[in-house]
């Protein structure tokens, strides 16, 4: 039999996608390294009508060319040793694609490298986890527009849907583009995450609200603007209970884990010079939270007694749906001028617009307002930062008391909402004509001749302080 597709790598995620493409009508073989995994996997994925092949060989010369392969594996070394043992196999003109979680830089280098051999690279951001790789993902590919065209068919069947119908796929961009927007859209999934998150605790402490009152808010604020997948899995993480009748969440330890992609995305913002705060802030506070004992310690040192906000409880949930809208707002504001950043400085020519449409559905960060980010890059490709977006500057102008509103309170009772703070005060930053760095400037002259310019004549300056 001749295959349209390749997969490599038979975990959850490469098993999955080789199931959705076989179920949408594509003849799929698959391969793995380890005998005992294509063992494992072969009544599985016999009932989806999807082969294993018996070697590498096999399973390359089987395909129909050009061939397209896309690799599930480990991101890294392991994704390294699999072009290694693949490429040799391929012809000119034939695609590699990388679905996996890999940092940009090697994918431009791969891209390099197999582009040499006449061979073409893709690294495509793969966003939705198992569920979304078997029912529809959000795919994010870059590479060679040539190779993508070759796949496209395949991955506008398999990816997600919008209620338009669209699939939630686009071409990204030249080389490491695919996997940088993965990246970026794991960055703010850090923040918005942890937006919710303080959200939760807020309520929980500052309002002394039981978990099916939290769940049932939630719920609530996701028939709204805030509509999202992360709302509506926070609204059922709330309610479930475990056969003895507790709550879950309140049985898991409070230490957050991370696989890297939001330190990527800090490390990005601090290379280019883009402010990133809320999405740095959010993953020190992952850091923070594995500090257990220090923070046990530290607790007993200096004894926290989170207060109850004394006030009209409607109207300070009001206030903290507001201030959660605005927050996610400025998280996605600092995501997408990265976003512009990079399209500036690799010439990547990313479309802004197109890469919040394909964010709609499948991925962890879907939700409603996306469209309207789409909107603001349609009325303005030029736009530099969304909250200059005329529908935007509405809703924080309306809106932006009830977050200073809300991280007042938090500062007051003591309730730690450090990615809240982080909206306000890169709100208020970012709405100076003139900040306080010139001091900073000032200082750096005084002890190392820095030099400094000045409001009122160009050139380079240095004052003889002393």
């Amino acid at each position: 039999m001749i295959y349209d597709i390749g997969v490599i790598g038979l975990g959850v995620m490469g098993t999955n996608i080789a199931k959705n493409m076989s179920r949408k009508g594509f003849k799929v073989v698959t391969y793995d390294f380890f005998d005992d995994v294509r063992k494992n996997r072969m009544n599985e994925l016999k009932q989806e009508n999807v082969d294993i092949a018996a070697s590498l060989e096999s399973f390359v010369n089987d395909l129909k060319k050009p061939k397209n392969i896309l690799m599930l594996v480990k991101a890294g070394e392991v994704t390294d040793q699999t072009i290694e043992k693949v490429a040799p196999l391929l012809e000119r003109g034939d695609t590699l694609i990388d679905g996996g979680n890999e940092q940009y830089e090697n994918t431009r280098r791969r891209n390099i490298e197999l582009t040499e051999k006449g061979i073409n690279y893709i690294g495509m951001g793969v966003s939705g986890g198992e569920e979304g790789a078997l029912n529809g993902p959000s795919l994010m590919p870059g590479g060679q527009k040539k190779a993508y065209e070759n796949v496209r068919n395949i991955f506008e069947k398999i990816a997600a849907k919008a209620d338009d119908g669209k699939p939630c796929v686009t071409y990204i961009g030249n080389d490491g583009s695919g996997h940088y927007v993965k990246m970026i859209h794991n960055g703010i999934e850090y923040a918005d995450m942890e937006l919710i998150a303080e959200s939760y605790f807020f309520m929980k402490h500052a309002l002394k609200m039981s978990n099916d009152e939290m769940s049932d808010v939630f719920s609530e604020w996701n028939n709204g603007e805030l509509n999202s997948y992360l709302i509506e899995i926070t609204a059922e993480i709330l309610k479930f209970r475990d056969e003895e009748g507790n709550y879950v969440l309140d049985l898991i330890l409070d230490k957050a884990g991370q696989k890297g992609t939001g330190k990527w995305t800090g490390i990005e913002g601090l290379k280019l010079g883009i402010p990133l705060s809320l999405i740095t802030d959010s993953v020190f506070v992952r850091c923070l939270s594995s500090l257990i004992d220090e923070r046990a310690l530290i607790s007993e040192a200096y004894p926290s007694e989170m207060g109850t906000v004394e006030a009209d409880k409607e109207a300070v949930l009001e206030d903290l749906k507001n201030a959660l809208y605005i927050s996610k707002l400025m998280c996605y504001s600092q995501g997408f001028r990265l976003l512009k950043e990079a399209s500036d400085i690799y010439d990547w020519n990313l479309q802004l617009g197109e890469i919040s449409m394909i964010w709609r559905k499948g991925c962890i960060i879907r939700a409603h307002f996306l469209e309207k980010i789409n909107q603001a890059y349609t009325n303005d490709p030029g736009l530099t930062n969304l909250i200059l977006d005329d529908f935007f500057k509405e809703i924080v102008t309306e809106n932006q008391q009830s977050l200073r509103n809300i991280a007042s309170s938090a500062i007051k009772n003591e309730i730690p909402m450090p990615a809240f703070l982080s909206a306000v005060s890169y709100f208020d930053s970012m709405k100076q004509k003139r900040v306080s760095s010139n001091m900073v400037q000032a200082q750096r002259d005084y002890f190392g001749a820095h030099t400094y310019e000045r409001v009122d004549k160009d050139g380079a300056f240095h004052t003889d302080w002393f």
